[in-house]
């Protein structure tokens, strides 16, 4: 349900449950860790995280949610791997984006979503907390009024908004192919410049 693909010289890292919207399972979250922990040992310079079908991530599987995989620590492992990475790291979300599948998006460098994308974030309503990195991550991208209308009021925004808000960098009508154009640049320098230039922006 994970798979990876070396393309142009970065390596994308895919959701592949598109059956299930590409929901996410323990096994998938401890699957993504491993891969990109793979690609930092592969000195891969770019990772491009996306999704296969019509939906990035609806968020957690709800039959884990009711096994207790809310409380599971793998959310937030995977997202300090991927904040760490020492390449750069983009998202290309395929479609809409939900629920706990935001902690990996918010930890990447860059994000790119198609037209028809949405971002919604249920918690509240649903009963459950955020990934604890996830309201100052969001904050820090959208500002602490919007990541509040988000977390706290749930709200849905269509990916024009989140583009007008600082949440996606680019809009594509494929995302993957838009993520590649934006990230150029970097995946025609040395993978150790590119390591060098990510450092700098490091607390």
């Amino acid at each position: 349900m994970i798979r990876t693909e070396d393309r142009g010289g970065a390596r994308l890292v895919v959701l592949d449950r598109p059956d299930k919207a590409n929901a996410l399972t323990q096994g998938m979250l401890a699957a993504l860790d491993g891969s990109v922990a793979q690609a930092g040992v592969d000195g891969v310079a770019v990772l491009v995280l996306t999704g296969n079908g019509k939906v990035f991530s609806a968020g957690a599987d709800l039959e884990g949610m009711a096994q207790g995989l809310a409380h599971a620590p793998e959310w937030e492992i995977l997202s300090r791997r991927i904040a760490g990475y020492p390449g750069l790291t983009v998202a290309a979300l395929n479609g809409t984006l939900a629920g706990g599948a935001f902690g990996m998006v918010l930890a990447c460098d860059l994000r790119v979503a198609v037209p028809r994308a949405e971002f919604f974030y249920p918690v509240m309503k649903r009963g459950y907390l955020p990934q604890p990195s996830d309201p100052q991550r969001l904050a820090a991208l959208v500002g602490p009024a919007r990541a509040r209308q988000v977390i706290l009021a749930g709200r849905r925004i269509a990916a024009g908004e989140a583009r007008d808000w600082g949440l996606v960098d680019l809009l594509a009508e494929d995302a993957v192919e838009g993520a590649l154009a934006l990230v150029a640049d970097a995946l025609g320098a040395a993978p150790a410049h590119v390591r060098r230039m990510k450092a700098m922006f490091r607390d």
